[in-house]
Parts: C-alpha cells; structure tokens; sequence
C-alpha cells in the first residue's frame, strides 16, 4: 500500500553530506519510475524526497524539469542511477534464486527500498546496514506509507566506520550460509585502506555460493573531470559538490583482490548495459561516467 507518509521523521540522517546523495538517488529513482520506457520501478522513491526539507521541491518526474532530458542531473545522472538500479536488481534476483542464498546485507543500504518492492524468494532475510538516523528516516517515511516488506527485513544500525561485523552478526547473520552483497554508490567515498578492509571482510564472512555487487570509480584523477556537466549541474541545481565527498586517493583494484582470493569477477561500465537495454547513458566527451564501473563477483562452493 502507498499512501501519504509523515514527513520528516529522523531527517536529521539524510540532510547532510553523503546522506543527500541518498535524497539524489531517491529522486532519479522516482523520475525513472515514471518514465514511459521505465528501466526500474521504485514507487516510495518520490516519498523519501518530499519527505525532506533538503530535496522537497526536486522534481519526482522529467516532466518537472524545464529542460527534460537535456538536463544534466535531472536527465542524464538521473537515468544512469536508473540503470544502475536495475543491473543491480536484477543481480540481486538471479543470485539468490541461482545459488540459493537467503540472507541479503545491503552495505551502506540509503533509502534502498528493495526488501519492499522485489519479488524475493521465501525464506529471504535482508540485512540494511547504515547510519541510525538514516535508516529512521526510511523507516518513517515507508510507516507512514503502511509499506509492508516482502522479505524479512532487519535495520543494522551502525556506521560501516564502526563495528559493523559484530552488529550484523547481533543481528542474525550467519556466515556459514551463502550471503548476496551489495555495496551501491559506497565505495567512493572511502577511504582506500577502508575499501579493503571491507572487501577484504565481506571475503571473510562469505561462504561458498556467495556473490557481491559493487560500484567503483577506476579515474587516475577524478579533478580531470570537474567542469563535466554532471558535477557542475549537481552543485549548481542541488548544492551537491560530488567532488568533495568522493575519496581522492588511487583506488585498489578490489575486483583483482577478490579474483585472487579465489572468486570469478566481471568488470562492466555502465555504457555495456546501456547497449543491452537500449536506453541509459553513453559515452560522451568531459564524462563523469567514464572511470565508472560495476563489479561482479561470485565466490565457489568448496
């Protein structure tokens, strides 16, 4: 059921720094719901953003912006999180319907809605681990709206700069069964010491016939970029300056860490799924896009 959600409930978590991404992401979410040749459906998106003084007056539709799909975030950004969305719940589906896992630990989870709007097979249980007062604030909005899950959905609440291992197994997790991870828009803000460490654990807590997901950026200098019109529309529109959230240091090669331990990797930009969905973004020049990639990886039953 959708209905009207109380606004504003633990705000707090999503109205600064990293936590207004989320309210970004939300609002492409919500945008690329409405489109007519819709890639992904995300119908608590557009609550999240009217929920929140920092995003109540983005548009939830193209049709609310006055240059469409011309528009740098509001179109072109906008339909990449789109896609990505939709790589990314398709590999969460076929993997736990492939291997068998049941247990899901969204890393970093935002406002992800998908323990409510995927069709997840019985017996799933999907860990949401993030910041307590971002995860209040999901957790206002969808009570607000009487959303019910359709998997077992439990709240880690803890910052992953914490100690996340110790409150997801409060939580429940079992490392001994097979586990779907996910790290979306996560990495780049971390450290590159902290974007090992959490490979290198998500590596230690996985059995065999688990698989991960994630999102790097592999630019030798991301200020090469700076005048790209998706990070100039973003501050200029919403305040928004990526480049001073992101991590600046040289990325470690986690999709060569994990082949090594073992796990079979594929490496995509987001332009291959473009191409085999037949809308997104393409390559274009001064692209902001252009070191992206998402990472597969599936580690072996014994």
């Amino acid at each position: 059921m959708v209905g009207t959600a109380h606004p504003n409930t633990g705000v707090e978590g999503v109205e600064g720094g990293v936590g207004v991404t989320a309210l970004m992401v939300a609002a492409a979410r919500a945008i690329e719901t409405h489109r007519h040749d819709t890639l992904a459906s995300d119908v608590y998106a557009e609550h999240f953003v009217l929920a929140a003084p920092a995003s109540a007056a983005w548009p939830v539709r193209i049709q609310q912006v006055d240059d469409g799909d011309a528009n740098p975030l509001w179109g072109r950004f906008a339909r990449y999180f789109g896609l990505r969305t939709r790589v990314l719940d398709d590999f969460l589906l076929r993997s736990v319907r492939t291997s068998g896992a049941r247990q899901v630990v969204l890393l970093g989870a935002g406002l992800d809605s998908r323990a409510y709007r995927l069709d997840w097979p019985d017996g799933c249980v999907i860990f949401e681990i993030d910041r307590e007062g971002v995860l209040a604030f999901k957790r206002g909005v969808l009570d607000g709206l009487s959303a019910t899950p359709k998997a077992a959905r439990v709240p880690v609440p803890v910052d992953l700069r914490d100690g996340w291992v110790g409150a997801l197994a409060d939580a429940g997790f079992d490392p001994a069964a097979p586990t779907v991870w996910l790290a979306e828009g996560l990495l780049f803000y971390l450290p590159s010491a902290a974007e090992t460490y959490l490979i290198d654990t998500v590596d230690r807590l996985s059995a065999g016939g688990s698989a991960l997901a994630f999102e790097v950026k592999l630019d030798k200098d991301l200020m090469e970029y700076r005048d790209s019109p998706l990070y100039t529309s973003t501050t200029r529109q919403i305040g928004i300056d990526l480049l001073d959230l992101f991590d600046r240091e040289p990325r470690p090669d986690s999709a060569g860490g994990l082949a090594g331990k073992g796990w079979s990797t594929s490496v995509h930009t987001p332009f291959d799924f473009t191409r085999e969905h037949g809308r997104g973004p393409l390559p274009e020049d001064n692209d902001a896009l252009a070191g992206n990639r998402w990472v597969f990886a599936n580690k072996p039953r014994p």
